[in-house]
C-alpha cells in the first residue's frame, strides 16, 4: 500500500504555500517523563495549519479547465482555509461550506483569504453532503479534506520532513485522527522508509470513528460525535484512509476531554503556544502510551497538528487542564452546619492548596461543600485524601470524573437559601499563596456562622472569596470592626442586586 504513495510524497507541490515546520523538543514534557519528546510544530503554517499541504497539493494538480471552474469544500476550519488560501495563490475562486458550529475565529480567516462561505449543518458530515450537491450543481471541483490520494500525499510530507530533520532511533510518532488523511500520509512514507516506527493515532473518545472502524474490521457510522475536538469530529473515516491505516497504524488510542485539556496546558508550558483541542490530541495520547508501557530513553515526536481556537474556549480548556492532568481532586464533602465548622474542615485537608470552595446553607443540620484540592501525586494522593477526611467522619462523594458536576453543577452550587437569617455578604481579596484559605478562616474565626462561600484558584497572585455570615442586628458593628481587624481588602455586597437577585436569603 506505502510503496505507491512514495513517489506522490517525494512529487508533492506543498512548499509554494507551505512551510517546513521545525521540529523541536518539548523540554518540560522530555523532562516529567524521562524520554526525548518533539513536537512537530504544524501550527506554525501560514493558516496555522497542516491541511495547507494536502489541499494545496490537490488544486495544483487540477487540469485548467477544472480550475477554471473553481473548487469547493466542507471542512470545520482547518482544511477550508488551506483551500481557500490555495485557491487564492493560484488565482482560482473558492466555495466553503461549514458546519453552523465552526468557531468564529475559522470562519473568519477562510473570508480573509477570498473564499465565499456558506454555513450549513451541525457537524462536518451534514456540511460535506451540501458541499457536493453544491459541486455538481455548479461544476466545481471538490477538494476532499482527507479520502483523496493527493491530499494524503500532501500530508505525507510531515513525515519526510521528520525523517529528514531527526536522523536517530524514533520509537513512535503520535497521530491527531478525524478522517484519516493526516495519518495516512504519514504512516506511507514512514513504513516505507523506517518500518520499525510506530505510528499510533489518537482519538477523542467522544469521535472514535477510526478507533471503531479499525475494531470492527470496516468503516462504522457513529451516531454522534462530540464537538469539543472540532478538527477531528468526523463520524466515518475515508475509505482509503481506512485502508492504509488498518494495514500501516500500529494503534489508535483514545483520550478524554480532561486529558486534551492538559495536553493544550502541555504545549504551552513548552513553546508559549496556544493548540486547538484537536492539536493537542497527540502529545496527551503521548502521555497515556509512556504511563501505559512504562517505556524511558526514548524517542517520541508528536505532530501539533493546528492551532486554531477561539480565544473565549480556553476558559474551559483552563478549568479542565488540571483534573486531565491529575493535579486537582473535586469533591462533595458533607460537614456540620454549626460556628467553626468550614476553619475545622479545612485544618483537617491540611496546608493543601484549596482551588475551589462553593457553599451555600442549606439546613441547620449538614451543610455540603463543592471543594477542589491541589494534588502532587495524582490518583494515589486523591484517594489519601478522601480516606483521610472519610476517617474524620466526613461523608465524602468523588467528583473529578464525574461530567455533570464538572461542567454544570460547580457554577450552580448556590441559589437562594430557604432559612438563613441576618445575612450579610462580603467580597475578600488576600495573597495567593498554600495555606491561605487556611489563614483567611482561621482569622475568620468560629464566632459568626458562614452561611455563604465562594472561592476559586485563579492562577493570579491574589484569591478572591465571597463570605456570606449570619450577624445578629445587634452584633454588626462589631461584626464590621472585625472585619477590619483582618487586614485584608473587602467590600460589603449585602445591598448589591445581583446577590439580591441570585443568592440572597428568601
Amino acid at each position: 500500500m506505502s510503496n505507491r504513495y512514495i513517489e506522490k510524497i517525494l512529487k508533492a507541490r506543498v512548499y509554494d504555500v507551505a512551510n517546513e515546520t521545525p521540529l523541536d523538543l518539548a523540554n518540560d514534557l522530555t523532562q516529567r517523563f524521562n524520554n526525548q519528546i518533539y513536537l512537530k510544530r504544524e501550527d506554525l503554517q501560514p493558516v496555522f495549519s497542516f491541511k495547507l499541504r494536502g489541499a494545496y497539493n490537490k488544486i495544483v494538480q487540477l487540469s485548467d479547465e477544472k480550475k477554471q471552474c473553481g473548487v469547493i469544500a466542507a471542512s470545520a476550519g482547518n482544511h477550508a482555509q488551506g483551500v481557500a488560501l490555495s485557491a487564492k495563490k493560484l488565482g482560482i475562486k473558492s466555495l466553503i461550506v461549514m458546519p453552523k458550529t465552526t468557531p468564529a475565529i475559522k470562519v473568519k480567516n477562510v473570508k480573509s483569504f477570498g473564499a465565499k462561505i456558506v454555513l450549513h449543518g451541525d457537524n462536518y458530515d451534514e456540511a460535506c453532503e451540501h458541499a457536493l450537491k453544491l459541486a455538481k450543481e455548479k461544476a466545481m471541483s471538490f477538494v476532499h479534506p482527507y479520502d483523496d490520494p493527493d491530499v494524503i500525499a500532501g500530508q505525507g510530507t510531515i513525515a519526510m520532513e521528520i525523517l529528514r530533520q531527526f536522523h536517530n532511533d524514533i520509537h513512535a510518532i503520535f497521530v491527531p485522527v478525524g478522517g484519516g488523511g493526516l495519518i495516512s500520509g504519514i504512516a506511507s512514507y514512514v513504513k516505507y522508509v523506517r518500518p520499525e516506527i510506530k505510528i499510533i493515532g489518537v482519538e477523542p473518545e467522544d469521535a472514535p470513528s477510526m478507533y471503531k472502524a479499525i475494531e470492527s474490521n470496516k468503516r462504522v457510522t457513529l451516531k454522534q460525535v462530540g464537538i469539543f475536538a472540532d478538527g477531528v469530529a468526523v463520524k466515518q473515516v475515508g475509505k482509503e484512509t481506512f485502508k492504509i491505516a488498518k494495514e500501516l497504524v500500529d494503534e489508535i488510542l483514545l483520550v478524554n476531554t480532561d486529558e486534551i485539556c492538559a495536553a493544550i496546558k502541555d504545549i504551552f508550558d513548552n513553546t508559549r503556544s496556544i493548540t486547538e483541542p484537536a492539536g493537542a490530541l497527540s502529545v496527551a495520547g503521548l502521555k497515556k502510551y509512556i504511563q501505559r508501557e512504562k517505556i524511558e530513553n526514548k524517542v517520541l515526536v508528536a505532530i501539533e497538528s493546528g492551532a486554531n481556537i477561539n480565544f473565549d474556549r480556553l476558559r474551559h480548556v483552563a478549568e479542565r487542564a488540571e483534573v486531565g492532568e491529575q493535579r486537582e481532586a473535586l469533591l462533595a464533602v458533607s460537614i456540620p452546619e454549626e460556628p467553626g465548622s468550614f476553619l475545622k474542615f479545612c485544618k483537617t485537608l491540611g496546608k493543601r492548596s484549596i482551588t475551589e470552595f462553593n457553599y451555600r446553607f442549606n439546613s441547620k443540620q449538614e451543610a455540603h461543600v463543592f471543594v477542589g484540592v491541589e494534588l502532587n501525586s495524582g490518583e494515589a494522593e486523591r484517594a489519601s485524601i478522601i480516606q483521610h477526611l472519610e476517617e474524620q467522619d466526613y461523608g465524602v462523594i468523588n467528583m473529578t470524573d464525574n461530567e455533570l458536576a464538572k461542567i454544570h453543577i460547580r457554577y450552580m452550587v448556590g441559589g437562594h437559601a430557604v432559612s438563613v437569617e441576618n445575612e450579610v455578604l462580603y467580597r475578600f481579596v488576600f495573597p495567593e499563596r498554600p495555606g491561605a484559605l487556611l489563614n483567611f478562616l482561621s482569622k475568620l474565626g468560629k464566632r459568626w456562622n458562614i452561611s455563604l462561600f465562594h472561592y476559586r484558584n485563579q492562577g493570579a497572585a491574589y484569591g478572591r472569596v465571597l463570605v456570606g455570615a449570619q450577624v445578629p442586628l445587634d452584633e454588626k458593628n462589631e461584626f464590621c470592626q472585625f472585619m477590619k481587624s483582618l487586614d485584608y481588602p473587602f467590600w460589603d455586597e449585602t445591598k448589591n442586586p445581583a446577590y439580591k437577585i441570585f443568592a440572597g436569603s428568601d
